[in-house]
C-alpha cells in the first residue's frame, strides 16, 4: 500500500505541475482550476488514498462501480461526479451519492433527475453536456446535446425542483469539424458558457480536458479538468 501511496503522489505532483504551467501560460491564477480525478475501474483504496493526498473531487462514469465505492469511500470529505452516460433507472443510484450529473444532455433525464432529488430531499448540480460532434441540436456519438440544445435544456434544469444549474462539459470530438482540435473544440465550449451565463450568471462551471488535452482546457478557459490515466496509471486489461 505504501508503495501505491508514493505512485499516486507522484503522478499527482505531475498533474499539478502541468495544471500550474498551464495556468501560467495562460495568464491565470491556479485557484480557478479545480482536478476532478476519474477514478473508474480503480479500487476503493485508490480513492482513500487520493483523499490522504488531498484530492476533494472524484468522478466515475459507470453507476455499478460508482455506487459500491461511494458506499465504501462514504465517510470521505469527497464530492462524487458522475460523468457517463446516463439511464434513467440508474438515476435513483446516481443521485444516493453524486454531488454533480456532468453529463445531462435530454429533458427525460432532467424529469428523472429532478423527481428522484425532490425524493431524497438533496440539491444535484447538473452541467449540459455538449457534444460538438453533432449537429446543432443533435446527439453526439458520446452523448451530449449539439450546441443549438444547450440553452432549452439549460433552461429545463434551471427551472426543475432539486436541481442546480451549474454548467457546461464536454469531451473532445474524435469525429466532426472538432476532430483532432481540441483548443478549438473548447473555445467554442467556452463561448456556449458565454451565452448560458447571460441568463443564469451562476453556471459558471466549465468541465473539459482529460489527461492528454487538459493544456489545451486551461488556455481555452476551462474550470474543471477531469484526469484519470495521469493519476492513476493505465489499468491491465482483465483475462
Amino acid at each position: 500500500m505504501r508503495d501505491r501511496k508514493d505512485e499516486l503522489a507522484e503522478n499527482l505532483a505531475k498533474v499539478e505541475r502541468r495544471i500550474a504551467a498551464a495556468c501560467t501560460a495562460a495568464g491565470r491564477k491556479r485557484e480557478e482550476v479545480t482536478l476532478i480525478v476519474v477514478t473508474k475501474t480503480y479500487p476503493a483504496s485508490d480513492v482513500r488514498i487520493l483523499s490522504e493526498l488531498g484530492v476533494r473531487h472524484v468522478a466515475e462514469n459507470r453507476d455499478q462501480d460508482a455506487a459500491p465505492k461511494a458506499a465504501a469511500c462514504s465517510d470521505l470529505p469527497l464530492t462524487w461526479h458522475f460523468v457517463g452516460q446516463l439511464q434513467t433507472n440508474k438515476v435513483r443510484s446516481v443521485v444516493g451519492y453524486a454531488g454533480l450529473v456532468q453529463s445531462v444532455d435530454r429533458a427525460r433525464l432532467v424529469t428523472a433527475l429532478s423527481r428522484e432529488a425532490v425524493r431524497q430531499e438533496r440539491e444535484i448540480g447538473c452541467l449540459v453536456q455538449v457534444a460538438l460532434d453533432a449537429e446543432e441540436s443533435g446527439r453526439g456519438e458520446r452523448g451530449g446535446v449539439g450546441p443549438g440544445g444547450v440553452e432549452e435544456l439549460g433552461e429545463l434544469i434551471a427551472g426543475a425542483p432539486g436541481l442546480r444549474l451549474d454548467g457546461l462539459m464536454t469531451v473532445a470530438p474524435l469525429t466532426g469539424p472538432y476532430a483532432g482540435r481540441e483548443l478549438a473544440a473548447f473555445e467554442r465550449l467556452m463561448d456556449l458558457s458565454t451565452d448560458l451565463r447571460r441568463a443564469h450568471p451562476a453556471a459558471n462551471m466549465v468541465s473539459a480536458g482529460m489527461s492528454a488535452d487538459l493544456e489545451q482546457a486551461v488556455a481555452a478557459g476551462a474550470t474543471h479538468v477531469r484526469v484519470g490515466t495521469a493519476v492513476l496509471g493505465v489499468r491491465p486489461r482483465l483475462g
